[in-house]
């Protein structure tokens, strides 16, 4: 087997076996050192945040604060001043003033999740920001100045989104030349093993794979990435009574999905992501927010692409 590499990343313990993992590292090393944006992108469950936070852990800024949020999970009309910060009296409720996340990171990092969720309108403030441009608080009359390291992540295609008119591609432009792209978990089986004992040890203590089980789970597409190798070992263990994981219970879905670790054509990642929505719709009776906990997506990701592969959900909440 090969050898493991393990690192601890503000609190995150990240263990990597694989080849295309050591290249990548390599990468983020000498992205790190660095004080540009970085763009950080990959398949929904791939890692990309523990890659962000390695971004953290080798750059100039290590010592400084980490600040991170899932512009998924914030309401459009309070990512703003989530952002940015308010003042008091800014908007109903603003009883006082705060500083924003890019205050808050200062000196330090700040690490957007999910940057395609982003609106147009806070697009270009944040390009500014990366100009160096100093800003106001919503409802401010006083500029603020920022010195942070941006690093923004996304699993969506962001030329099609510029294509679409849905994402500025200057924006783009500024983040894409320190772009980190993390290779899909069947593209490092070697990474499957790795990542699997990590998990039962912390989460199932006593509960082990056999050697078929391993085979098995090195075989499997892995559409969705480590979070379903998480979940389907977190169904296994679950099952078992004597803390054997066999390949006969393993809890692997029935689709047809698994595939040698090689790299996929778009048509085939696209039916994959489709079949590995339609079984989370499935197993949750169509409950958007436990399928994308499932998935590891925000709702509003799931609900575009429920539209987008022409599937369909009976309850959204």
């Amino acid at each position: 087997m090969p050898e493991t590499e393990s690192w601890e990343l503000l609190g995150v313990k990240a263990l990597f076996a694989s080849a295309p993992m050591r290249r990548l590292l390599d990468l983020v090393r000498r992205v790190a050192r660095t004080n540009e944006a970085v763009l950080v992108t990959g398949e929904s469950g791939s890692g990309k945040e523990v890659i962000a936070r390695a971004i953290h852990h080798f750059s100039l800024r290590a010592s400084r604060d980490w600040v991170d949020i899932n512009c998924a999970a914030i309401p459009e009309h309070l990512m703003e001043s989530e952002l940015f910060g308010y003042e008091k009296g800014a908007f109903s409720g603003a009883l006082g003033s705060k500083p924003g996340l890019l205050e808050l990171a200062d000196k330090g990092t700040l690490f957007l999740d999910e940057l395609g969720e982003l609106d147009g309108k806070l697009q270009a403030k944040l390009l500014r920001v990366l100009d160096h441009v100093p800003y106001y608080r919503v409802g401010g009359t006083k500029k603020v100045s920022s010195d942070v390291r941006l690093i923004a992540a996304t699993n969506q295609d962001l030329e099609r989104m510029i294509s679409e008119g849905k994402f500025r591609h200057d924006l783009y432009h500024r983040l894409s030349g320190m772009e980190v792209r993390i290779p899909p978990l069947r593209e490092r089986p070697e990474d499957v093993d790795v990542l699997a004992d990590q998990h039962l040890e912390r989460s199932y203590p006593g509960t082990f794979l056999t050697d078929d089980a391993r085979e098995r789970l090195r075989s499997y597409a892995w559409p969705g990435n480590i979070r379903e190798l998480r979940h389907v070992l977190s169904r296994s263990a679950l099952l078992v009574d004597d803390g054997r994981i066999t390949a006969a219970r393993l809890q692997l879905p029935q689709t047809g999905a698994s595939a040698a670790p090689v790299a996929q054509t778009s048509h085939n990642l696209e039916v994959l992501e489709r079949q590995a929505i339609r079984r989370a719709l499935e197993e949750t009776r169509n409950h958007y927010g436990r399928a994308a906990g499932l998935l590891g997506i925000s709702t509003k990701t799931l609900g575009r692409k429920v539209k987008a592969y022409g599937l369909e959900a009976v309850s959204q909440y």
